[in-house]
């Protein structure tokens, strides 16, 4: 880190006259070839985005900034010699790097002031500071992301978007995907020719270059309708507000470069997805008589999109919108969303909101005003929610009037904040400014845009799944240093994302996002490749631990959610141990036609499971495994205690949990006097070893349990 290196406005002011220099628009296409292009062959793989992830590769907000100034002045076509092109991109690399090194500055200055006074400024993430985690924060979105929602935004201002601006949402989107796809199969073409021995072009211009005429002919669309969508895209004002980082960089809403030969430019699939998005409420923002139209539907998309989506996990009966909270006639909040599955409800508060210019430049007050209206106000009123909700004497009505009952007993509320714009750094903003309290039933608040929940409703597809997740987010709060919640999701989907207690922060770097990444453009693109990140979605398959999971990740029951989430919180290795001993139990009861069981510790002796296998399912069976999880609990001093009826197949009869803390008592201490040493796995292996294990079954050989392992490496061990 370059703590002398000159002031930012210096280095602006080079990266102005370097940009102003003739011919550097091929530079830009050229880095953009070299930063962008993403090559793979067969399956698309993780390691083929490893390159994204280089810190000295231009990002999208750099490339824009770059694009910005040059755009300052009339563009330049004519082709530079190859010397003084790779003398415009080494520039360009230095000064962008000089440009990072003084946005961090502010964040050095204040931690060396800190490490010298012991104290440092009162508010260390000031202003300032934040201006380098909003610049180069990681995306909120995929672009696919931007393209697809796009549609379900804008579609209900069709009429409007028809009329004053000449096309539909549907079509301005084939426009976009013509030419993006147009873009991908010459980059393609050319980086085929350079792998059979060919040199990259004196320029790539050509990759990012699109007229009407070519555009409408691949899209089917009408000439009229393409030349509308490229002028609402298009630059023709100019750009000479742009003199600062943060000021009002036209090139960001309107990306269409015109060329002055009848053709425009585009260098970032990003660049005109987002504009699609974002841009049309401004531009109707400017028709007095349609604005509130706009605000209104700009709203109920945020609600409509989280309803949509959450209902896709836990069913459209448990999903609940415009939920009016009453304590007698008076209405004492309201919530946007309202899940509601078992004892464990979800309230959903969405907001239109954006980060404005102003704080974007570093503007404290302002940057707290934002988060403020965007985040704190959000979690306000999803607080008020859980605290009536709590009282246990309101009634909930929804949006159809009809009344939503809660569940007798609230085991715990998650309060969900959501935005529906890219809000930058706001993972970071939510760390250090969102002001919660928490309870043992209200949980801290997962701050989140539409673009993340989308992902984690892709990935984690069942209520346990998700559930899961929220409450070891919520967990993590104040133990997890990430730059977007896409990376903590990442790491979960890998490794689970249960954190020692031993460890105060954890800090989570972004490449461990590529699988996520790789799964999400295969499953929204349509790639060859994996849809499914290698770890806990994927290492348990065909086991009888998953098929357990599988039974009971959509079951509302809040016994069995509670085994669930303590199934899921557990490590790969007693995963597999449940696995083994499930094998092993249940091939006894086939054999001998008796019940059989085994007990697992979980959490360091604090919780533990009794998995039996019972032929013969009664009344009397579920007092016999009541009792005997009551003694096991007592015995072994434990805070909760589960036990699981299966039949001899593996599936769950019925299930027993005790959850209290415990307590010495004469009557359990007369009960479990003398009580046997539990079954554990490996004792109930021993057993299967003896009764089950084919006599010439060879240690290389398929183990017979059918976890498709080698016998030496599963119940053999």
């Amino acid at each position: 880190m370059n703590f002398t290196g000159r002031p930012e406005a210096d280095v602006f002011a080079d990266l102005a006259v370097l940009t102003a220099q003739s011919g550097y628009i091929h530079a830009i296409a050229q880095i953009c070839h070299r930063d962008n292009l993403v090559a793979y062959a067969g399956e698309y793989k993780a390691s083929d985005l490893s390159h994204m992830f280089n810190y000295e590769r231009l990002i999208r907000t750099e490339v824009t900034t770059l694009l910005g100034l040059m755009m300052r002045q009339p563009l330049d076509l004519t082709l530079p010699t190859a010397e003084t092109m790779q003398a415009y991109i080494s520039r360009t690399d230095e000064l962008m790097r000089e440009l990072h090194d003084a946005l961090n500055r502010p964040m050095f200055e204040s931690m060396i002031e800190k490490s010298r006074d012991g104290r440092g400024p009162s508010d260390f993430w000031s202003g300032s500071v934040m201006r380098e985690p909003i610049f180069y924060g990681t995306e909120s979105a995929y672009s696919f992301q931007y393209r697809d929602f796009f549609l379900e935004k804008h579609s209900p201002d069709d009429t409007w978007l028809q009329e004053n601006m000449g096309f539909t949402s549907a079509q301005a989107q084939r426009v976009a995907r013509t030419m993006c796809s147009l873009m991908d199969e010459r980059a393609t073409a050319t980086f085929a020719k350079i792998r059979q021995g060919g040199q990259l072009p004196p320029s790539v211009l050509y990759h990012f270059e699109f007229t009407p005429e070519e555009i409408a002919q691949r899209s089917s669309q009408n000439m009229e309708v393409v030349q509308a969508v490229f002028m609402a895209l298009t630059l023709t004002t100019g750009n000479s507000q742009f003199n600062e980082l943060g000021d009002f960089n036209a090139v960001a809403a309107t990306p269409l470069l015109p060329t002055g030969r009848g053709s425009v430019l585009l260098f970032q699939h990003y660049a005109i997805y987002e504009a699609l998005y974002e841009s049309p409420f401004f531009w109707m923002w400017n028709d007095k008589a349609y604005k509130q139209t706009a605000m209104d539907n700009r709203g109920a998309f945020a609600e409509k999109f989280s309803s949509r989506r959450l209902a896709a996990v836990f069913g459209q009966a448990c999903v609940h919108t415009n939920v009016n909270i009453y304590q007698g006639k008076d209405i004492v909040g309201e919530a946007d969303v309202l899940v509601v599955f078992g004892d464990r409800i979800i309230i959903v508060q969405a907001k239109a909101k954006k980060l404005t210019l102003a704080a974007r430049k570093g503007n404290d007050g302002q940057l707290k005003s934002d988060f403020s209206a965007a985040i704190q106000k959000a979690y306000d009123q999803g607080l008020e929610c859980a605290n009536a909700m709590l009282t246990g004497n309101c009634r909930l009505i929804d949006d159809q009037g009809r009344e939503v009952n809660l569940p007798e007993s609230i085991k715990e509320i998650s309060p969900f904040c959501l935005v529906s714009d890219h809000y930058p750094a706001l993972a970071f903003q939510a760390s250090q400014y969102l002001k919660h309290q928490t309870t043992d039933v209200i949980q801290p608040p997962f701050v989140m845009d539409v673009f993340l929940l989308d992902v984690l409703a892709e990935m984690l597809d069942t209520p346990l799944r998700f559930l899961s997740y929220v409450r070891l987010h919520a967990a993590a709060t104040g133990k997890l240093s990430v730059n977007h919640e896409l990376t903590a999701l990442a790491y979960h989907l890998q490794r689970n994302l249960w954190l020692d207690p031993e460890f105060n922060i954890v800090m989570i770097e972004d490449s461990i996002a590529a699988e996520l990444d790789t799964a999400m453009t295969v499953r929204r693109e349509g790639f060859p490749g994996q849809r499914t990140p290698s770890g806990i979605l994927t290492k348990m398959a065909g086991t009888l631990y998953e098929n357990l999971i599988t039974q009971i990740e959509r079951r509302a029951d809040p016994a069995i959610l509670e085994l669930g989430f303590t199934l899921l919180s557990m490590d790969e290795d007693s995963c597999q141990n449940v696995h083994r001993g499930l094998v092993a139990i249940t091939h006894q009861a086939k054999l001998d036609g008796k019940r059989h069981d085994f007990i697992i510790g979980v959490s360091s002796g604090s919780t533990g499971i009794c998995f039996h296998c019972n032929p013969s399912p009664s009344r009397d069976a579920i007092d016999a495994l009541q009792l005997h999880c009551q003694k096991r609990k007592y015995s072994l001093h434990a805070r909760t205690w589960f036990g699981v009826s299966l039949s001899p197949d593996a599936d769950i009869q019925f299930g027993v949990t005790l959850d209290f803390a415990w307590a010495q008592s004469r009557e359990m201490d007369d009960l479990t006097k003398g009580m046997k040493a539990p079954t554990s796995v490996n004792a109930a292996l021993k057993t299967f070893e003896r009764n089950i294990r084919p006599k010439k079954c060879g240690r290389n050989e398929p183990c017979p349990c059918g976890s498709g392992k080698k016998y030496k490496r599963c119940c053999c061990s």
